[in-house]
């Protein structure tokens, strides 16, 4: 058989690199050797998010008890909770696969491995199935790593992956790396009872944020009694006596019930045959693409595969073009270079997180001069009602617009798209000044930060 796009990977980028490649008119077929939905549906995104969600109640029950205002106790069902989980992950795999059915996407299920630059076998239940391509488009994700003397064993330590599926809280969590899957999944943790301890090389939380947001993260830990060791690198993580077994590199040893290695993921680019199209793996093992996410002549590599941003919203924005792409190609016309726009990026839990566009330290070391302006939540009424007034937002300003917006505290994720917007049109104060803005909002503390008088940052 044969198609003129092929998509190889079932993940965000995948399936709407499939979706949007059938509308343009593309005979199209996209080949899963696993779940639809990959790591971001499957075991990532949703389901942590999931679990945050449904706990949120346990966090606000706790902020509220501080000021007297309630008092109670919230008993978190984990078996139940795992069971929905399951529930609403096959939900979404069978709506994503009728979509694509709706959409005319060929649907094949197995291994799929390049044999040339158009023809790529796939291992189905049924036997090999050869399928030639005018493009293929590879979206084939990433999977949870760890460094040599750490690596999950099943047991007592596990990855990401593993940890989702544990049905019995444990009484003491201890995580290695302090992003976003050990942050987040250590809050929904501790909202289960579990004691917490982060280990992170770094000498801070979140370390490729403002470090203001890195210094309120780790506030906010510390005050619900998380052990923090920053600036700690760890010589051996393993199973002893039943329990997990740190060792720092300081001779300080550590233990807990459980330990989830959270230092990153890697790409799902080798033994794919990648190399018979012509594709080169660089760092890390991720595909080297040009200007129009081309590995090769016929073959595109989108979302973690390329490693350009490990997001399932940037896979997906880069399946998309790559299907335009190919649809521009196939019909002899020019397409403009692969343009992301600015990258929006969150935490989740409490504190949540959002950054997008640049940070005062960056400009600060090409040697321009930002100035920025910000507003404390503390004079939000949406975020003292939920008394969680900790947290701020800051305003990125480079000749007089908006190049940066940052924000840590309550809620601060429901804000990214406003500020998507904002920094990719480069706001001006008198922008936000002739923009109505309702209230009471936790919006406003944007408005608030806008329209704040900016200052020069601080090196």
């Amino acid at each position: 058989m044969r198609f003129d796009l092929v998509v190889l990977g079932g993940g965000p980028g995948g399936v709407d690199c499939a979706l949007e490649a059938a509308a343009l008119g593309l005979s199209t077929a996209l080949v899963e050797r696993a779940e639809l939905g990959g790591t971001c549906l499957n075991r990532g995104c949703i389901p942590t998010k999931l679990f945050l969600g449904a706990t949120d109640c346990v966090h606000e029950m706790h902020a509220q008890a501080r000021l007297r205002l309630l008092e109670g106790e919230i008993r978190v069902d984990l078996e139940a909770l795992q069971k929905r989980k399951g529930q609403m992950l096959a939900g979404s795999r069978k709506a994503i696969e009728k979509q694509l059915a709706d959409a005319g996407v060929t649907l094949l299920r197995g291994q799929g491995t390049l044999r040339s630059a158009s023809e790529l076998e796939v291992a189905t239940d049924q036997g090999p199935v050869a399928v030639e391509f005018g493009r293929l488009v590879v979206a084939t994700g990433s999977r949870p790593t760890a460094f040599a003397g750490m690596e999950p064993d099943g047991a007592c330590v596990l990855d990401s992956d593993a940890i989702l599926e544990v049905t019995k809280a444990p009484a003491s969590l201890l995580i290695v790396g302090g992003g976003v899957i050990g942050l987040e999944l250590g809050r929904f943790f501790a909202r289960l009872g579990t004691a917490i301890t982060v280990v992170e090389a770094m000498d801070r939380l979140a370390p490729w944020e403002d470090p203001e947001v890195s210094a309120a993260i780790a506030g906010l830990c510390k005050r619900e009694k998380w052990a923090l060791h920053l600036g700690s690198r760890v010589k051996s993580l393993r199973t002893a006596d039943g329990a997990a077994l740190l060792e720092l590199e300081s001779g300080q040893t550590l233990g807990a019930e459980l330990a989830l290695v959270a230092t990153g993921r890697g790409p799902n680019t080798t033994g794919i045959g990648l190399e018979t199209a012509g594709v080169r793996l660089g760092r890390g093992n991720f595909a080297e693409v040009d200007a129009f996410l081309l590995a090769a002549p016929t073959v595109a590599v989108v979302g973690d595969a390329n490693g350009k941003a490990m997001l399932a919203h940037a896979a997906s924005h880069q399946g998309r073009y790559a299907a335009r792409h190919a649809a521009a190609h196939a019909a002899g016309r020019d397409c403009a270079p692969y343009a992301p726009g600015p990258m929006p990026w969150c935490i989740y839990g409490a504190p949540e997180t959002v950054r997008v566009g640049r940070m005062a330290a960056e400009l600060l070391a090409q040697g321009l001069e930002p100035r920025v302006s910000a507003a404390q939540l503390a004079a939000n009424p949406i975020a003292q009602s939920h008394a969680s007034a900790q947290g701020f937002v800051k305003i990125v300003w480079l000749d007089g617009r908006v190049v940066g917006v940052t924000a840590v505290g309550h809620g601060v994720a429901h804000l990214v798209t406003a500020a998507t917007l904002m920094v990719r049109d480069g706001w001006t104060r008198e922008d936000a000044q002739a923009l109505i803005w309702a209230h009471p909002t936790l919006d406003e503390a944007l408005l608030h930060a806008l329209t704040a008088e900016p200052a020069p940052a601080k090196g």
